[in-house]
Protein backbone atom coordinates (compact mmCIF):
# COMPACT_ATOMS: atom_id res chain seq x y z
CA UNK A 1 0.00 0.00 0.00
CA UNK A 2 1.45 3.17 -0.96
CA UNK A 3 2.05 6.21 1.39
CA UNK A 4 -1.10 7.98 -0.04
CA UNK A 5 -3.55 5.55 -0.84
CA UNK A 6 -6.87 7.10 -0.18
CA UNK A 7 -5.63 10.71 -0.50
CA UNK A 8 -7.26 13.04 -3.39
CA UNK A 9 -5.81 16.12 -4.75
CA UNK A 10 -4.71 18.84 -7.39
CA UNK A 11 -1.42 19.46 -9.20
CA UNK A 12 -0.79 22.63 -10.84
CA UNK A 13 1.93 23.33 -13.67
CA UNK A 14 2.50 19.88 -15.52
CA UNK A 15 3.61 20.69 -18.76
CA UNK A 16 5.72 18.01 -20.44
CA UNK A 17 7.18 15.02 -18.83
CA UNK A 18 10.59 17.10 -17.79
CA UNK A 19 8.04 19.23 -15.22
CA UNK A 20 8.81 18.45 -11.40
CA UNK A 21 4.79 18.53 -11.13
CA UNK A 22 4.66 15.84 -14.13
CA UNK A 23 6.75 13.52 -12.36
CA UNK A 24 4.94 14.72 -8.83
CA UNK A 25 1.36 13.45 -10.58
CA UNK A 26 2.96 10.04 -11.72
CA UNK A 27 4.41 9.74 -8.19
CA UNK A 28 1.18 10.54 -6.40
CA UNK A 29 -0.78 8.03 -8.33
CA UNK A 30 1.86 5.79 -7.62
CA UNK A 31 1.81 5.78 -4.24
CA UNK A 32 -2.22 5.15 -4.65
CA UNK A 33 -3.88 8.93 -4.57
CA UNK A 34 -6.04 10.01 -7.07
CA UNK A 35 -5.44 13.80 -8.54
CA UNK A 36 -6.98 16.82 -10.81
CA UNK A 37 -4.55 18.30 -13.32
CA UNK A 38 -4.75 21.89 -14.21
CA UNK A 39 -2.84 24.63 -16.23
CA UNK A 40 -3.77 27.56 -18.19
CA UNK A 41 -5.35 26.95 -21.60
CA UNK A 42 -1.98 28.10 -23.34
CA UNK A 43 -0.24 25.32 -21.54
CA UNK A 44 -2.35 22.58 -22.54
CA UNK A 45 -1.79 24.00 -26.00
CA UNK A 46 1.74 24.38 -25.93
CA UNK A 47 2.40 21.14 -23.91
CA UNK A 48 1.61 17.14 -23.58
CA UNK A 49 -0.70 17.31 -20.17
CA UNK A 50 -3.20 15.31 -21.91
CA UNK A 51 -1.29 12.37 -22.18
CA UNK A 52 -0.12 12.54 -18.64
CA UNK A 53 -4.01 12.65 -17.80
CA UNK A 54 -4.57 9.59 -19.70
CA UNK A 55 -2.01 7.86 -18.15
CA UNK A 56 -2.97 8.72 -14.41
CA UNK A 57 -6.78 8.59 -15.28
CA UNK A 58 -7.23 12.40 -14.33
CA UNK A 59 -9.45 15.04 -15.30
CA UNK A 60 -7.99 18.14 -16.20
CA UNK A 61 -9.66 21.31 -15.70
CA UNK A 62 -8.59 24.65 -17.11
CA UNK A 63 -7.90 27.31 -14.79
CA UNK A 64 -5.37 30.57 -14.52
CA UNK A 65 -4.03 30.43 -11.12
CA UNK A 66 -4.08 34.20 -11.09
CA UNK A 67 -7.83 34.11 -11.51
CA UNK A 68 -10.00 33.73 -8.61
CA UNK A 69 -12.77 33.37 -10.47
CA UNK A 70 -11.14 30.58 -12.12
CA UNK A 71 -9.49 28.96 -8.77
CA UNK A 72 -13.19 28.55 -7.28
CA UNK A 73 -14.07 26.58 -10.41
CA UNK A 74 -10.93 24.24 -10.05
CA UNK A 75 -11.88 23.60 -6.49
CA UNK A 76 -15.63 23.37 -7.23
CA UNK A 77 -14.86 21.24 -9.71
CA UNK A 78 -12.23 18.75 -8.01
CA UNK A 79 -14.80 18.66 -5.23
CA UNK A 80 -17.79 17.33 -7.96
CA UNK A 81 -14.79 15.01 -9.36
CA UNK A 82 -14.20 13.00 -6.00
CA UNK A 83 -17.15 13.86 -4.15
CA UNK A 84 -16.25 16.10 -1.43
CA UNK A 85 -12.78 17.43 0.11
CA UNK A 86 -9.80 15.99 -0.84
CA UNK A 87 -6.45 16.25 1.01
CA UNK A 88 -3.31 18.23 -0.88
CA UNK A 89 -2.22 20.51 -3.42
CA UNK A 90 0.78 21.27 -5.72
CA UNK A 91 1.44 24.93 -7.04
CA UNK A 92 3.85 24.72 -9.24
CA UNK A 93 3.73 27.89 -11.07
CA UNK A 94 6.17 30.44 -11.84
CA UNK A 95 6.92 33.24 -14.96
CA UNK A 96 8.74 36.04 -15.40
CA UNK A 97 8.26 38.55 -18.37
CA UNK A 98 11.35 40.67 -17.47
CA UNK A 99 13.22 37.09 -17.54
CA UNK A 100 11.38 36.48 -20.94
CA UNK A 101 12.43 39.37 -22.60
CA UNK A 102 15.93 39.92 -21.33
CA UNK A 103 15.42 43.00 -18.98
CA UNK A 104 18.40 42.93 -16.45
CA UNK A 105 16.84 43.69 -12.44
CA UNK A 106 18.53 46.86 -12.56
CA UNK A 107 16.23 48.15 -15.31
CA UNK A 108 12.67 46.22 -14.59
CA UNK A 109 9.49 46.96 -16.27
CA UNK A 110 7.25 47.27 -13.50
CA UNK A 111 3.79 46.47 -15.36
CA UNK A 112 6.19 43.08 -15.58
CA UNK A 113 7.09 42.52 -12.69
CA UNK A 114 3.31 42.95 -10.93
CA UNK A 115 2.50 40.26 -13.60
CA UNK A 116 5.86 38.27 -12.17
CA UNK A 117 4.64 38.37 -8.69
CA UNK A 118 0.93 37.85 -9.50
CA UNK A 119 1.72 34.49 -11.50
CA UNK A 120 4.63 33.59 -9.53
CA UNK A 121 3.46 34.20 -5.85
CA UNK A 122 0.37 36.12 -5.90
CA UNK A 123 -1.30 33.60 -7.33
CA UNK A 124 -0.35 31.08 -3.55
CA UNK A 125 -2.42 33.46 -1.58
CA UNK A 126 -5.33 33.57 -4.08
CA UNK A 127 -5.28 29.48 -4.47
CA UNK A 128 -5.10 29.41 -0.13
CA UNK A 129 -7.80 32.03 -0.08
CA UNK A 130 -10.18 29.66 -2.19
CA UNK A 131 -9.41 26.41 -0.65
CA UNK A 132 -9.91 27.82 2.81
CA UNK A 133 -13.04 29.57 2.41
CA UNK A 134 -14.39 27.01 0.58
CA UNK A 135 -13.49 24.37 3.17
CA UNK A 136 -12.02 21.99 0.45
CA UNK A 137 -9.40 20.43 1.93
CA UNK A 138 -9.52 17.85 4.45
CA UNK A 139 -8.63 17.97 8.37
CA UNK A 140 -4.43 17.45 8.47
CA UNK A 141 -4.39 18.29 4.51
CA UNK A 142 -1.20 19.74 2.68
CA UNK A 143 -0.31 22.14 0.12
CA UNK A 144 3.19 22.90 -1.26
CA UNK A 145 4.56 24.97 -3.51
CA UNK A 146 7.69 25.25 -5.25
CA UNK A 147 10.42 27.82 -5.01
CA UNK A 148 14.22 28.45 -5.00
CA UNK A 149 17.18 29.52 -2.87
CA UNK A 150 16.80 32.78 -4.69
CA UNK A 151 14.40 33.43 -2.60
CA UNK A 152 16.81 33.60 0.37
CA UNK A 153 20.02 34.39 -1.42
CA UNK A 154 21.35 36.37 -4.29
CA UNK A 155 21.72 34.69 -7.45
CA UNK A 156 23.05 36.19 -10.54
CA UNK A 157 20.17 36.15 -13.51
CA UNK A 158 17.32 35.37 -11.75
CA UNK A 159 16.21 38.56 -11.07
CA UNK A 160 12.75 39.55 -10.32
CA UNK A 161 11.91 35.86 -9.53
CA UNK A 162 13.69 36.20 -6.19
CA UNK A 163 11.55 39.08 -5.36
CA UNK A 164 8.51 36.60 -6.31
CA UNK A 165 10.44 33.74 -4.44
CA UNK A 166 10.86 35.68 -1.18
CA UNK A 167 6.91 36.63 -1.32
CA UNK A 168 6.13 33.01 -2.08
CA UNK A 169 7.79 31.91 1.29
CA UNK A 170 5.93 34.51 3.33
CA UNK A 171 2.89 33.95 2.23
CA UNK A 172 3.59 29.87 3.63
CA UNK A 173 4.31 31.37 6.81
CA UNK A 174 1.27 33.69 7.17
CA UNK A 175 -1.06 31.72 5.68
CA UNK A 176 0.16 28.87 6.76
CA UNK A 177 -0.64 29.88 10.89
CA UNK A 178 -3.80 30.54 9.76
CA UNK A 179 -4.86 27.25 8.40
CA UNK A 180 -2.98 25.04 10.38
CA UNK A 181 -5.05 26.70 13.42
CA UNK A 182 -7.79 26.00 11.80
CA UNK A 183 -8.19 22.45 10.84
CA UNK A 184 -4.48 21.15 10.56
CA UNK A 185 -3.90 22.33 7.26
CA UNK A 186 -0.08 22.08 6.43
CA UNK A 187 1.49 24.54 3.94
CA UNK A 188 5.29 24.62 3.24
CA UNK A 189 7.77 25.48 0.40
CA UNK A 190 10.06 23.14 -1.32
CA UNK A 191 13.79 25.03 -2.15
CA UNK A 192 14.67 22.77 -5.01
CA UNK A 193 17.94 22.40 -6.61
CA UNK A 194 18.59 24.10 -10.45
CA UNK A 195 16.36 21.35 -12.29
CA UNK A 196 16.25 21.22 -15.98
CA UNK A 197 12.60 21.68 -16.70
CA UNK A 198 11.25 23.67 -19.67
CA UNK A 199 10.80 26.75 -17.27
CA UNK A 200 14.51 26.39 -15.83
CA UNK A 201 16.15 26.78 -19.12
CA UNK A 202 14.55 30.17 -19.58
CA UNK A 203 17.15 31.57 -17.03
CA UNK A 204 20.39 32.67 -18.53
CA UNK A 205 23.36 30.88 -17.32
CA UNK A 206 21.39 27.74 -16.28
CA UNK A 207 23.60 25.58 -17.51
CA UNK A 208 26.70 26.87 -15.53
CA UNK A 209 23.97 27.25 -12.32
CA UNK A 210 23.02 23.74 -12.51
CA UNK A 211 26.92 22.68 -13.13
CA UNK A 212 28.24 24.68 -10.05
CA UNK A 213 25.17 23.69 -8.04
CA UNK A 214 26.10 20.36 -8.53
CA UNK A 215 29.56 20.75 -7.69
CA UNK A 216 28.97 22.44 -4.68
CA UNK A 217 26.14 20.19 -3.28
CA UNK A 218 27.80 16.75 -1.47
CA UNK A 219 24.62 14.89 -2.45
CA UNK A 220 24.84 16.64 -6.31
CA UNK A 221 21.48 18.38 -7.49
CA UNK A 222 18.40 16.71 -6.94
CA UNK A 223 16.62 15.86 -10.20
CA UNK A 224 12.95 16.61 -10.98
CA UNK A 225 12.24 12.66 -9.67
CA UNK A 226 13.65 13.53 -6.60
CA UNK A 227 11.66 16.47 -5.44
CA UNK A 228 8.54 14.56 -6.82
CA UNK A 229 9.33 11.70 -4.47
CA UNK A 230 9.82 14.09 -2.06
CA UNK A 231 6.97 16.27 -2.19
CA UNK A 232 4.65 12.69 -2.27
CA UNK A 233 6.04 12.79 1.71
CA UNK A 234 4.79 16.15 2.33
CA UNK A 235 1.58 15.06 0.99
CA UNK A 236 1.08 12.23 3.00
CA UNK A 237 0.57 11.98 7.20
CA UNK A 238 4.15 11.31 7.53
CA UNK A 239 4.84 14.85 7.90
CA UNK A 240 1.77 15.75 9.86
CA UNK A 241 3.37 17.69 12.03
CA UNK A 242 5.61 19.79 9.34
CA UNK A 243 3.79 23.11 8.25
CA UNK A 244 5.01 27.07 7.18
CA UNK A 245 8.31 25.64 6.80
CA UNK A 246 11.11 26.29 3.58
CA UNK A 247 12.34 22.87 2.83
CA UNK A 248 15.52 22.67 1.08
CA UNK A 249 15.73 19.81 -1.11
CA UNK A 250 19.29 20.40 -3.14
CA UNK A 251 21.44 17.81 -1.95
CA UNK A 252 23.04 20.10 0.83
CA UNK A 253 24.05 23.56 -1.36
CA UNK A 254 22.48 25.42 1.02
CA UNK A 255 24.88 24.79 3.72
CA UNK A 256 27.85 24.85 1.92
CA UNK A 257 30.47 27.80 1.47
CA UNK A 258 33.06 26.43 -1.02
CA UNK A 259 34.11 22.41 -2.18
CA UNK A 260 37.34 21.46 -3.50
CA UNK A 261 34.92 20.77 -6.89
CA UNK A 262 34.86 24.65 -7.20
CA UNK A 263 38.38 25.89 -6.20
Amino acid sequence: MGILQGKKGIIFGALNDMSIAWKTAQAAVREGAEIVLTNTALALRLGTINDLARECNAPVIVADATSVADLEKLVDGAMEHFGGKFDFVLHSVGMSPNIRKNIPYEELNYDFLGKTLDISAISFHKLLKVLYAKDALNPGGSVVALTYIAGDRAVAGYSDMSDAKALLQSITRTFGNIYARHNGVRVNTVSQSPTKTSAGQGIAGMDKMFDYADRMSPLGNADAQDCADYITTLFSDYTRKVTMQNLYHDGGFSSMVCTPEVL
